[in-house]
């Protein structure tokens, strides 16, 4: 589950910074508008996940024991790769992009 929000997360930014660098834009550009208008659907699916997941960490609920270390699993996670998809990602995409300009 975590994986999946991850990697769509991360494809939302990477696939729309791709489609402004095709429109012509630079790429330097194309990220900080592409973080700009999708950090708002990325942070949306993460914390409504986190928020989720937060009465099963707690172990709130009868039976709610055995996947509290699940649930605080998925949160740590979700919580590194959050920051990871909106501070990496764009970087890594700049890192690679960079001296490839839209011809």
């Amino acid at each position: 589950m975590m994986v999946g929000i991850v990697v769509s997360n991360s494809i939302l930014i990477v696939e729309f910074t791709h489609h402004l660098c095709r429109d012509g834009m630079r790429v330097e550009e194309a990220v900080l508008k592409a973080c700009r208008i999708r950090l708002r659907p990325v942070l949306m699916t993460s914390i409504a996940t986190l928020l989720g997941l937060l009465p099963m960490a707690l172990a709130i609920g009868t039976g709610s024991e055995a996947y509290a270390p699940l649930a605080r699993a998925i949160l740590g996670g979700l919580t590194v790769s959050l920051v990871a998809t909106v501070f990496v990602v764009p970087c890594a995409y700049l890192l690679v992009y960079r001296g490839k300009e839209a011809a």
